[in-house]
């Protein structure tokens, strides 16, 4: 397949478009040619740039029922095309076709709910009763689009994390440039191709795809105005020094945790991890790399934990069974190997797996990790989970909170009281009780603290996000 840019209503780059770069995808599998993307340069973003800012104009006037209309008729299509869109994402990024299925199926939830919460959104009445001088006054404050979005979307969610930052966008008028990943572009292309089919306005939603560099000059445009990038934390940090005066959304990397108390059902509790530490190759910024076991249990999930990792299905990705499949590149695959070899040399003990061929890895239990090592300190992205005890819950805080990353933590406890005393605190952007930390909503807050971002999504608060209030202040006595 080939898939082109899109400015301005037109598809740019076509196969047979010699002026226009191609940019040649293959499978992290098996190596197979999965298809081909256009790739533009300054001139074909500066024409993105132009059309959504031209777009906006009127775009920004759209009725809600008009966005609705839009917002829901993509997410039938998507509905339409569960198979094909799935497909392509196993092909294309080795997510295993399982996994690849649930991503579309919340494609669809993401636009639909985006729709839902325009019902209500956007126009707040204030009560001024508090003040004597109020009762002259009627106040209301309503939410108004910031105008041309700029959204960079990572390689390992490219339908789900671009649709939270399209959809928000759209439901609240603002216009879109995405710019997918070098390592994903086809699923995201084929998305935007997918909105531009639903009757999303010329302009209103633009796709380009190209070099860093250029991304970077794009920014400087004043006219963009605001930023929300999904990636790794070195470029996430860079770009937004780069855009000190405008809005931005930051959502980067994590190494979450997984707490075991003595009182938990152990079973359910390793049967979770064993599959948010592996699923998807560990290829998930909320992905379990460190589980923390209350020492009256460390041996028996221990022990759990070597037979679930043991018995995880790994390998090829359009197999329905298969958790964990292939990592992304080559490369990925080379730092996650040192990361362990690194590990192992300090004293850490390999439990279960520990093994490499091309890009596949085994899922990998390890115990005794070094603190000072990367696996102990730093985001592995890859299919490995250190294990360790602890005895109080002050201890097992205290450790994840000395991690420079907090998106998520899963607490397994059956007492009220000491999940109300690890969610109060802990030092990350949610606590799930009685589940995995890999677990997120498309409805609800979603973001980290520390290097592991800044801001929120989640539909609602990327519509906040990408909004301005402005107050009426009315005299009517």
């Amino acid at each position: 397949m080939h898939t082109e840019m899109l400015i301005d209503g037109c598809f740019v780059g076509g196969p047979c478009d010699q002026s226009i770069g191609k940019q040649v995808i293959r499978s992290p599998f098996d190596g197979r040619i999965v298809g081909t993307a256009a790739e533009g340069g300054w001139t074909e973003l500066r024409a993105c740039i132009d059309a959504a800012n031209h777009a906006f104009q009127t775009w920004r006037n759209a009725s809600k029922q008009d966005r609705q209309t839009l917002l829901r008729r993509i997410a039938e299509l998507v509905r339409e095309r569960e198979s094909e869109l799935a497909e392509l994402l196993c092909a294309e990024v080795g997510k295993p076709i399982t996994a690849s299925l649930g991503e579309v199926a919340r494609l669809a939830i993401t636009f639909d709910h985006a729709a839902a919460l325009l019902e209500d959104y956007g126009h707040e009445s204030l009560s001024l009763e508090s003040d004597p001088r109020g009762a002259s006054y009627s106040c209301v404050v309503e939410r108004f689009p910031r105008g041309v979005i700029f959204c960079i979307v990572p390689y390992n969610w490219p339908f789900n994390l671009a649709a939270h930052k399209i959809a928000p966008a759209l439901a609240t008028a603002n216009t879109v440039i995405v710019k997918p990943s070098p390592l994903a572009p086809l699923t995201t292309m084929s998305l935007v191709r997918l909105i531009h089919e639903a009757g999303c306005p010329e302009g209103v939603i633009n796709l380009w795809n190209g070099p860093a560099p250029v991304a970077q000059k794009g920014l400087a445009d004043q006219r963009i105005r605001m930023l929300s990038f999904t990636g790794s934390a070195e470029v996430g940090w860079k770009l937004k020094q780069l855009v000190t005066d405008r809005p931005v959304v930051l959502e980067l990397g994590g190494d979450a945790s997984a707490i075991i108390f003595d009182d938990a059902d152990l079973d359910w509790a390793t049967q979770r991890i064993a599959l948010g530490a592996y699923s998807y190759a560990g290829q998930i910024c909320i992905s379990i790399q460190h589980v923390r076991v209350q020492e009256a249990v460390y041996e028996e999930v221990k022990l759990k934990l070597i037979q679930a990792t043991l018995a995880c299905p790994f390998g090829d990705p359009t197999l329905p069974e298969t958790v964990c499949g292939p990592l992304i590149t080559d490369e990925a695959a080379e730092k996650v190997e040192a990361m362990l070899s690194e590990a192992i040399s300090g004293g850490a003990t390999v439990l279960a797996g520990g093994q490499r061929q091309s890009r596949m890895f085994s899922p990998t239990l390890v115990e005794n990790v070094p603190s000072d090592c990367r696996l102990a300190r730093e985001e592995v992205f890859g299919p490995i989970l250190t294990l360790s005890p602890f005895q109080h819950l002050t201890d097992a805080i205290q450790a994840v909170n000395a991690s420079d990353y907090g998106i998520q933590t899963g607490i397994f406890t059956q007492s009220p009281t000491i999940a109300e005393m690890a969610y109060r605190d802990l030092e990350v952007g949610g606590v799930i009780i009685n589940d995995f930390p890999t677990l997120r909503f498309d409805c609800m807050p979603y973001g980290g603290v520390k290097k592991s971002g800044f801001g929120r999504e989640g539909v609602r608060c990327s519509m906040d996000e990408m909004t301005e209030p402005k107050t009426r202040l009315t005299k009517i006595s």
